[in-house]
Order: C-alpha cells, then structure tokens, then sequence
C-alpha cells in the first residue's frame, strides 16, 4: 500500500516560504479525541520500513524518501490550555459549587445519635406512668374521701339509731331488772308495797306511803314484814311525813337498790308500775306519764295511767332505763287510768337516804 501526504498550502500563500510547505503542529487544529500514543517498544525493534520512511521517537518527524516531508507533534495539553476549563464551566462551578461528600461521624456520635431515640422514650414512658399513677392517686384519695363521708354518714345514722333503741321500751327488761328490789309490805290488816333505794349502810333503806304503815305506827310499834314469795325479811319503820304520805323503813340485810331518775319527768314517758295490788306480788302494769303538776296542793304530782289497785301504794314507777320516777300513791275513784305518784325527787329530799 502507499501512501502519499500532499504538502499543506494556505490559500494565501502565507507561510510557504517560511516553512517549505510544512505546518507547525501548534497550528493543527484542537481535537480533544486526540491522544498521543507510544508505539510498544518491540516495534522498533522490527527492520526498516519497507516504504522507505524513517521515524525519530524524539521528535516525532517522519522523512519521506520521495522528498515530501511531513511532520507532526504529538499534543501537550500545556501548550493547548487544556488544563484552563472554558469560562462557561466557571461560572457553572462559582454557582454551583460542588460539594464534598459528608465525612463518616465518629463512632461515639453515631451512638449517641442511635441512643437520643430511645432516652426520649424512656423519659415519655416514665412521664406516661407518672401520670397514671398521679391518676391512680388521686382516684383513691377521692374514693377514701367518698368512703369517709360515707362512714361519717353511716356513724351517725348508728348512734341515732342506737339512741332510739335505747329509748326503745322494753317491760321485761325493766321489769326483771326492778322485781328482785320490790316487796309485799304487812303492817297489821294493811297490805301495801315498798321497794328498796340507794347504796348507803349495811342494811336496806326501803320506801312506802305513810298510809300503808299509819296503823302500826299510830299504835306505837315499828315492825312490819317484807315478803317476796317464799323470802320474807323483818323491818322497822324509822322515819314518816304524814302531809307527804311517804315513810321510811329500814331491812338488817342487804338488798338491791333502785337508782332514783333524774330530772323532771315528761308527758308521754313510758312507765312501768310494780306492786302487790290485792296482796299479789311481782305484779307489774304498764303505761305512759300522762302529766306532771308540780304546783297541786299537795304538793308535786305525777300523773300515770298505768293500772293500780288496792296495795299498789307505795310500788315504785319506773322508766325504761330502769330508774324510778316516783311512788304510786292513789288512784281517782270511778275512773279508769288516773292513777298519782309522788315524785321520787321528794322522797329522796324527805328522807336523805337516795
């Protein structure tokens, strides 16, 4: 194959007589593709061009045996300027600045930024719980208020209940507790009742109306008996008021006093009156106060109507806390319930013995 190079001429004419038909390789046109290659070393070890061309690796200059040189050098990107980036690309970079990838956080950071997720839900969890407990405690403490006033309520619904039973009446318990205290009184053909008060000395003091001992002690003696059942007790009377109709007697061997009540008593009080009406002992009526006259001509009444007979006089009166109130004296002639007492009050003052 051959090859021939035709001289490069301007279309002026320029340079041909200062170059002899040849062109600098400054003057070869840019073309980026362009790269100077080496030949492998082994080549030069080839002979001698059979076309008759002789090469210089130093310059890169090529003779031409038929009296056409040509020549060439290979491209240096320092004498193009290809190391100066075009100015569009400038002002693309001063815009744009390009940036450098983020460097790797050290390993602590990168924990400690692994670690902030779960601290945060740490702390809400605790703060949740603390909320439900503050929730929880106040939910008893209101429940523990509920329930005290609930208490308070049901305390005092007990004591006025307690109160009402107290002031519940009961005849029998009244009456077992007075019985073992009241005796049948016998003063010559007199049959009358008396009952024993207070805690003072070694005997027994024991009270009655004066109407029921008058004819023994109007004929000058003191003996009477006290007879319960089988149980009959000796006594003596030592004191009397005749306008007061109440007397004192007095029994060597102990026996179980009565409490007197306190204060006045009250209209519609319930009572219970025990005696011997007839000469039967252990006899016990019921009934309610119905009236207190203090200023009766007699003196302090108390009004009852309890059923009373014969041998009655003298029997105490008492209230449902087993206190007396006062002695059954009379009853009204051709009536029923109306019966009189004298007060207890007056019978203590009298004698001093309560």
């Amino acid at each position: 194959m051959t090859m021939t190079f035709e001289p490069f001429t301007p279309a002026d004419g320029s340079d041909q007589g200062g170059y002899g038909g040849r062109r600098r390789a400054e003057d070869r046109p840019e073309q980026p593709g362009w790269v100077a290659q080496t030949p492998p070393a082994d080549r030069w070890a080839e002979p001698a061009d059979p076309w008759g061309y002789e090469a210089s690796r130093d310059t890169g200059e090529w003779s031409d045996p038929g009296g056409v040189e040509t020549s060439w050098a290979e491209p240096r990107p320092q004498e193009r300027g290809w190391d100066q980036q075009p100015s569009w690309r400038a002002e693309l970079s001063a815009a744009y600045p390009v940036q450098s990838p983020p460097t790797a956080l050290p390993e602590e950071r990168r924990r400690g930024f692994r670690a902030k997720p779960v601290i945060l839900g740490v702390v809400v969890l605790l703060l949740l719980v603390a909320g439900w407990e503050a929730y929880r405690i106040e939910s008893m403490s209101k429940h523990n208020a509920d329930l005290a006033s609930v208490l308070t309520a049901e305390k005092t619904r007990t004591d006025r209940l307690e109160k009402q039973l107290a002031g519940v009446f009961d005849p029998e318990a009244v009456s077992s507790g007075v019985l073992p205290s009241v005796f049948r009184v016998r003063a010559g053909e007199f049959t009358g009742t008396a009952f024993s008060v207070g805690r003072k000395g070694d005997g027994a003091n024991l009270l009655t109306n004066y109407h029921v001992v008058a004819q023994v002690w109007t004929s000058g003696g003191k003996s009477v008996s006290l007879e319960r059942g089988s149980t009959k007790i000796t006594a003596s009377i030592v004191k009397v008021d005749k306008g007061k109709d109440l007397a004192l007697l007095k029994a060597g061997q102990k026996i179980a006093g009565l409490a007197p009540a306190g204060g006045e008593v009250k209209p519609g009080q319930q009572v219970v009156v025990v005696g011997a009406p007839l000469g039967l002992d252990d006899t016990v009526t019921t009934g309610v106060i119905s009236a207190y006259r203090p200023d009766d001509p007699d003196g302090a009444t108390i009004q009852f109507d309890a059923p009373i007979n014969p041998g009655n006089s003298g029997g105490p009166v008492v209230n449902a806390d087993k206190q007396v109130v006062g002695l059954a004296t009379a009853k009204a002639k051709d009536a029923e319930g109306i019966g009189l007492a004298i007060p207890i009050k007056t019978a203590c003052e009298t004698f001093a013995v309560c």
